[in-house]
């Protein structure tokens, strides 16, 4: 018998939307498959996990659910004919009855996102299935999730992507400036039909590449930029990548490796907030093969600094 949607996220009955979501965020990165190969208890404890959060993570499922419309499942409750305004209960009547009664869940993909790979809740398919590509999966609603792969860049910047569905039928999804790895954008009307011929959303988990030289905190990009050691002894300007395009960057005079410098806004733009900064690592890097000269120069250089005494 499933269990309370509250209870397995550990949250009250009166939880604020921004409490669930935080709740499933925090326990989903503790048990995702992913970090327990094999561990079928493992796969149980997170399709548990995401069954809950599709009931009370979805304001109209979740009032459904806190009317004992809808039971721990997420399946419709069967309800007394003569008391079908009753609140409460699994059959309808009030109080909680043995599933709990009242108790309420909002979709996990509007609100926090896919956070991990493929479908997932009723329908939705292998959730822990690898593979970024589309990957559908019909929930009772009638949505239909699919992951789609965006360059780092991209996602930074924004841009638009052509999404194929099964049976031909593509669909052109703009990807917001700044949008993170793991979440869900929604497009209304465009999942599956249902018997009643309403159409379900369809639900793109976004899955953002690696780059090659940018790493992304919250809204800031870090880079690490190789220099000579005249270019850090003497100071120079510097061509860098960002995510905007090159840029002519000043290396200070007598720059250590390591030094960081801070292109203010440089980072990623995302509505609604301020822009993030990148930051450049300076890394001094000799040439692979000896200099003659300047061997010749240290060996004849009296200098006692010790850079280990500091």
């Amino acid at each position: 018998m499933a269990r309370n949607p509250y209870e397995v996220l550990g949250v009250q009955k009166d939880a604020s939307n921004d409490e669930i979501q935080k709740a499933f965020r925090r326990m989903a990165k503790k048990s995702h498959p992913d970090l327990f190969p094999g561990d079928k208890k493992a796969e149980d404890r997170f399709k548990d996990l995401n069954a809950a959060y599709d009931i009370i993570g979805d304001a109209t499922k979740r009032a459904r659910f806190d009317r004992g419309e809808i039971d721990n499942s997420g399946a419709e409750a069967r309800q007394n004919p003569f008391n079908r305004g009753a609140r409460g209960g699994p059959q309808g009547f009030g109080g909680g009855g043995p599933q709990g009664g009242g108790f309420a869940f909002e979709d996990l993909s509007d609100l926090f996102g896919g956070m991990f790979r493929g479908g997932r809740g009723p329908g939705g398919g292998n959730p822990f299935g690898g593979g970024a590509g589309p990957g559908p999966g019909a929930s009772q609603n009638n949505d239909m999730r699919f992951a789609l792969d965006v360059d780092f860049i991209d996602a930074a910047i924004g841009t638009k992507k052509r999404l194929t569905l099964p049976g031909g039928r593509s669909l052109d999804v703009n990807i917001p400036a700044g949008i993170s790895d793991g979440q869900t954008i929604r497009l209304k009307g465009q999942g599956g039909q249902g018997a009643n011929g309403q159409f379900g959303d369809a639900l793109i988990e976004v899955k953002i590449k690696p780059h090659a030289k940018f790493r992304r905190e919250g809204n800031d990009i870090h880079i690490d930029l190789p220099v000579s050691l005249k270019e850090a002894v003497l100071g120079d300007k510097v061509d860098v990548q960002t995510v905007h395009g090159p840029l002519t960057v000043s290396v200070p005079k007598g720059s250590s490796s390591g030094a960081r410098l801070r292109l203010k806004g440089k980072g990623i733009t995302a509505k609604g907030k301020d822009a993030g900064d990148q930051y450049v690592t300076l890394k001094i890097v000799l040439p692979k093969k000896a200099d003659a000269d300047l061997e010749k120069f240290l060996q004849g250089w009296d200098n006692n600094y010790d850079p280990r005494k500091e």
